[in-house]
């Protein structure tokens, strides 16, 4: 099994820090690669040739390897709910189609279809949260139901309120037997939860680096099917076109798209901080693999509803929940101040819509389990 990691990070052994889920602290070879990027800008005139250049293709290269997706597939973005928009600008809505969501999914993936299908006719409907937290089944059957075809479906993988885990390739196969797309916010699962474009199809899937990949904040990564690599990007760049070359005159010799994912970059993406960053995070990722990683929290998160159990909370089965993600819930109300009487002793989790979510990483172990189990049971005995 990958033993705990919590050497690579400043992480002081009285934090303990169970919000994966929200955002993971970064390696401390990020740290170090931040700082000489702040330095690059703080004295440009210092900067190698061709630094930026190399940085978009590392960054790109190991989000790309994270899911099996060739790098020009990738396009480098600011956020989740970028991604999602250049999906639907792409993806066509017909008149009187559906387009499915889940209930209370995180606004990423959700947003921009409120707007999409008021303009085009189309209907949002969204799949109800199913009482035994089945969402692949809840998933299913609205795409097996009777009435207006589907159009798409734009959903989580994991959802983030509760951890509730979404069989990908069981929807995905359910969507293309009826013509119909799929966006996926992969926020949740790239990283830890074995994730294959090749074999899962989607026509969009996109996830930041801020929490599971241990990367920065304001970092994503778009993977775009080739069937969609011809579709006009969100931003006007000229790094998107052809030849359009500050060097040479004339400026704009070729305005025509580059033919692949690099199209959909965004623009001013020479982030000279934090894309070096975001690689680095995503490269350990990849190092460890996604079986060890889930072996390991898998591990944890076994350990945590076992102890959890005796205060009377509701957890999910292990079957529908994602192996990395714990949520309990509380059948009278989450005790008044529980999140914040947790953190005056460091242990560190958040409170999601009326549940307690607790989400460890490589960086923890079993210290920080039985920690959390004994400032727990103070905080609701």
């Amino acid at each position: 099994m990958l033993g705990t990691q919590r050497a690579l990070f400043d992480l002081p052994r009285d934090v303990c820090w169970l919000n994966a889920a929200a955002y993971s602290p970064i390696p401390l070879e990020s740290r170090d690669t931040g700082e000489r990027g702040i330095a690059r800008k703080v004295r440009p005139w210092e900067m190698e040739a061709g630094n930026a250049q190399r940085q978009f293709e590392r960054a790109r290269s190991a989000a790309a390897r994270l899911i099996n997706a060739d790098t020009s597939d990738i396009a480098l973005i600011p956020s989740v709910s970028y991604g999602v928009a250049t999906a639907g600008r792409a993806l066509p809505l017909a008149q009187g189609s559906r387009v499915l969501v889940l209930e209370d999914d995180h606004s990423s993936p959700v947003l921009e279809w409120i707007g999409r299908v008021a303009t085009h006719g189309a209907t949002l409907e969204v799949v109800k949260r199913p009482p035994n937290g089945d969402w692949t089944a809840a998933m299913l059957a609205a795409i097996e139901r009777a009435g207006p075809s589907v159009a798409l479906a734009s959903i989580s993988s994991v959802h983030w309120s509760d951890g509730g885990l979404v069989d990908l390739n069981r929807v995905a196969a359910a969507l293309r037997h009826i013509g119909a797309r799929l966006v996926v916010d992969a926020t949740h699962s790239v990283g830890v939860l074995h994730t294959d474009v090749r074999s899962l199809d989607p026509d969009f899937l996109v996830f930041p680096t801020y929490k599971w990949v241990l990367g920065p904040y304001g970092r994503a990564f778009l993977y775009v099917a080739k069937r969609w690599q011809d579709a006009i990007p969100l931003e006007q760049t000229g790094s998107g076109r052809r030849a359009i070359d500050s060097e040479a005159a004339p400026y704009m010799r070729d305005t025509s798209y580059v033919p692949n994912a690099r199209r959909f970059d965004m623009g001013e993406r020479d982030h000279f901080v934090t894309l070096e960053m975001a690689a680095i995070g995503m490269e350990m990722m990849a190092e460890w693999g996604t079986e060890a990683i889930t072996e390991r929290l898998t591990m944890l998160t076994a350990r945590l509803a076992e102890a959890s159990r005796e205060f009377g909370v509701k957890i999910s089965d292990e079957a529908v929940r994602a192996p990395h993600v714990l949520s309990l819930s509380f059948p009278a109300g989450m005790p008044s101040g529980l999140i914040e009487r947790l953190a005056q002793q460091r242990v560190y989790v958040s409170r999601r819509l009326g549940r307690l979510r607790i989400s460890p990483h490589v960086y923890n172990d079993e210290t920080d389990v039985d920690r959390f189990t004994e400032v727990f049971r103070r905080a609701v005995t």
